[in-house]
């Protein structure tokens, strides 16, 4: 009892911080920023946004896609970026292939020319190994990084280099769009309108943490070579940046369109790498030296949703041990029906992955124990820097 009672108000203040607070006071922030900056551009009249360069502005650009068994979207890949509008002879793409086994290499030595280099590993090192070796390869400053499934807007690129005319700039992120099959839709697709609406508020806070891995760009400066085992290089390059002294920024007009895994299963693997990358991470950038806006969004954004689930665990365990008081049974009870809604989500995933949150609840708890299987994984070293297709 005694020490029942603390457990459960620090997990349960720290659940609701991290789903309900933290995104209520970003809102209050974000729309007080802009509406300071609204008022800014009343009285001064000067332009916030910054402007598309023209043609003849636009810096040449070394795009990286690593590449592992994507004979199944590569040829659209390529399609997509040879229809983008940026002058040609600015762009050099690079793929690297990573020991791929199927019919990748052919694809892109078919491809390979004037715009489009190809590395081809003999093994596969992993993903930062891949883009190491990219990077070892370019001939511009600026670096856009891509998934070898991800399809690029016809603008993305000039919304992208846009902001490198700022010499303080030194990531830029862009934003990601799902399409997927209609369980991905009801699962995936509602939490990343969540988690977009809370990037779009970091960013106006000058927060922005991470980038999405299939469209950001950033300063050949900024790049640092990568270790085999890091996982998250599109968190670990963007807080390098930050502490190297640049601005992370986070550009929602700069747009691609990714493929979401089909199902809750596939997505709950993606989960687990991410996790085992996230605490491997942590022990190295815990002592990164940020600003107190970006650290308050770091702990609040990134270090409660990796030990969320050891939250959860508590808050259970410790209102079941308070069973005898009627407001803790009540609580108890509510999160029985929570987990019970999401055991029914998963055995009826079938027939109901068509009704709107039906799949909410097996969707969150299934990502949650993604992340206590990637802690437990990264602890005991079961773990490998290479990835792994969800599709």
């Amino acid at each position: 009892m005694p020490i029942a009672e603390p457990v459960f108000w620090i997990c349960l203040f720290l659940v609701a911080y991290t789903y309900l607070l933290y995104p209520a006071l970003l809102f209050f922030l974000s729309a007080f920023i802009q509406a300071w900056r609204d008022w800014q551009y009343l009285v001064s009249r000067r332009e916030r946004r910054r402007r598309a360069p023209a043609a003849e502005e636009l810096p040449a650009v070394s795009l990286i896609s690593p590449a592992y068994n994507e004979q199944a979207g590569l040829r659209g890949k390529i399609k997509n970026l040879r229809q983008l509008d940026y002058p040609a002879e600015k762009i050099q793409v690079i793929f690297v292939s990573d020991g791929s086994t199927d019919e990748t290499n052919d694809i892109l030595r078919a491809a390979a020319g004037p715009g489009i280099e190809t590395i081809f590993l003999p093994r596969r090192g992993g993903k930062s190994n891949a883009l190491n070796q990219g990077v070892a390869s370019v001939r511009h400053d600026i670096l856009v990084f891509s998934d070898a499934e991800t399809l690029f807007a016809p603008d993305a690129l000039r919304q992208l280099v846009r902001h490198f005319s700022d010499r303080t700039v030194g990531v830029v992120c862009g934003a990601l769009q799902f399409v997927g099959s209609p369980e991905s839709q009801q699962t995936e697709g509602v939490y990343w309108r969540y988690e977009s609406m809370l990037r779009l508020m970091e960013a106006r806070l000058g927060a922005t943490l991470t980038a999405s891995g299939a469209i950001y760009a950033i300063r050949r400066t900024c790049y640092p070579a990568l270790a085999p085992d890091v996982m998250i290089e599109d968190f670990v390059i963007p807080m390098n940046a930050r502490k190297l002294g640049y601005r992370v920024l986070y550009d929602p007009e700069a747009l691609a369109t990714d493929f979401a895994a089909p199902t809750v299963s596939g997505e709950f693997t993606r989960r687990v790498r991410v996790a085992v990358g996230s605490f491997h991470a942590l022990r190295h950038l815990s002592w990164t030296l940020v600003d107190p806006v970006t650290a308050c969004a770091f702990f609040s954004h990134k270090v409660l949703r990796w030990i969320l689930p050891f939250l959860l665990i508590g808050l259970l365990t410790s209102s079941g041990a308070l069973w005898a008081y009627e407001s803790f049974r009540a609580v108890f009870l509510a999160q029985i029906l929570f987990y019970l809604w999401g055991a029914l989500g998963f055995l009826l995933r079938h027939r109901t992955r068509r009704v709107r949150y039906a799949l909410i609840a097996y969707y969150l708890v299934a990502i949650h124990m993604a992340f206590l299987v990637g802690f437990v994984r990264c602890v005991t070293g079961r773990h490998n820097g290479v990835w792994h297709k969800t599709s």
